[in-house]
């Protein structure tokens, strides 16, 4: 079957505002014409759009969603297979942060109780979702020793380590937002962003290095995956970080 612009917004639940960017980004274009001069979306389109709906869930950004449908080696049933994967892992890990805020909720109302254990058991399911997800991959580049330190340094925080934590990797995103938006890498705050995310990185590695530092800001370059987090925060925002962080680790 063959949709009009309108008529796959409506299927779709997209905006045809957002389905032009796709066609001017050459992302995803219709390729055939009605007798009216419509232009038509067919169901090599329909499927294409079913694919990149599925990646930009996942928080790709749209310019590596373009580099991996345009592949030469895409496959679509495998892509399908990933994008299962990823959402059934994605799930469990909010199902697991879900219970622990009931949990949590319910025993400052005073109906029940919670261990200090329970109140960690939704960062456990991310820690095994997480080794899941890139274990193999960062295994291989830093070696089971760190990965496994890394993992014990996590699970062993208490409720008080975790929050400064979080406050630190607030901090972080938000010193990286207002230097990206300077635009400079080698700025006084880009560096303090720098700083910020050394810190955060000592929260969970055993020992530091200049070279591993510089290697983890590439990884955020190279691996759509990690690119997605930190382009949240700004596009190119992953780009920009690894910059700055070449620039601090040669200091």
């Amino acid at each position: 079957m063959n949709y009009t612009i309108q008529n796959l917004a409506k299927l779709s639940g997209i905006s045809t505002r957002t389905l032009r960017y796709y066609d001017e980004i050459r992302l995803l274009s219709p390729t055939r014409s009605n007798s009216n001069g419509y232009r038509l979306y067919g169901k090599e389109e329909v499927d294409k759009l079913q694919h990149i709906l599925f990646y930009r869930e996942l928080g790709i950004p749209l310019a590596d969603i373009g580099k991996i449908l345009s592949d030469k080696d895409f496959n679509s049933a495998a892509a399908l297979e990933w994008h299962l994967k990823s959402l059934i892992a994605k799930r469990g890990q909010l199902d697991a942060l879900i219970t622990n805020v009931k949990k949590t909720i319910s025993t400052m109302k005073g109906t029940s109780t919670m261990t200090d254990k329970e109140k960690f058991e939704g960062f456990e399911k991310m820690i095994a979702d997480n080794e899941e997800q890139y274990g193999s991959e960062i295994r291989q580049k830093y070696g089971n020793a760190a990965v496994d330190g890394s993992n014990a340094k996590l699970k062993g925080m208490t409720k008080e380590q975790y929050a400064v934590v979080e406050n630190l990797s607030a901090e972080l995103n938000a010193t990286l937002k207002a230097a990206f938006e300077q635009g400079d890498p080698a700025s006084e705050l880009a560096q303090k962003a720098c700083e910020l995310h050394k810190k955060w990185l000592c929260c969970f590695w055993d020992s530091y290095s200049r070279e591993a530092h510089i290697g983890i800001a590439q990884m955020y370059v190279d691996d759509p995956r990690f690119t997605a987090y930190y382009d949240k925060i700004a596009p190119g925002c992953a780009v920009f970080l690894r910059d700055a962080l070449l620039i601090y680790c040669k200091i």
